[in-house]
């Protein structure tokens, strides 16, 4: 009256699945590096470029958004002129952007 019961075997193919289980996943990552860290690298890159740049005269912006005129440049330190004898010393890393000449002139 009772029949036995026998375990089912496994479809095959099931190894060809795990590397379609894992497309999706390593897709996402090649996206990821494309779309967020290879473009936050290359700033990256031009930030460092422009800091090892700065030269005496130069007008910059920093990440506090003060206008100076670039007066000293130190291994970590930059003194930047805000205000006709008013200087101040700023960390290198602060600076963000390098203005054309002239813009301080123009800003006041």
């Amino acid at each position: 009256m009772i029949s036995s019961a026998f375990a089912q075997t496994a479809p095959g193919g099931a190894g060809g699945m795990d590397l379609m289980g894992l497309l999706p996943l390593i897709l996402m990552f090649v996206l990821l590096y494309f779309l967020l860290l290879r473009p936050q690298m290359k700033r990256a890159k031009e930030h460092r470029n422009m800091l090892g740049a700065l030269q005496k005269g130069d007008e910059v912006v920093t990440a506090g958004g003060t206008l100076g005129k670039v007066t000293n440049v130190g291994d970590s330190y930059v003194k930047l002129e805000i205000a006709p004898n008013v200087e101040i010393t700023v960390q290198k890393q602060s600076v963000q952007t390098l203005l054309p000449k002239g813009s301080v002139k123009n800003a006041g």
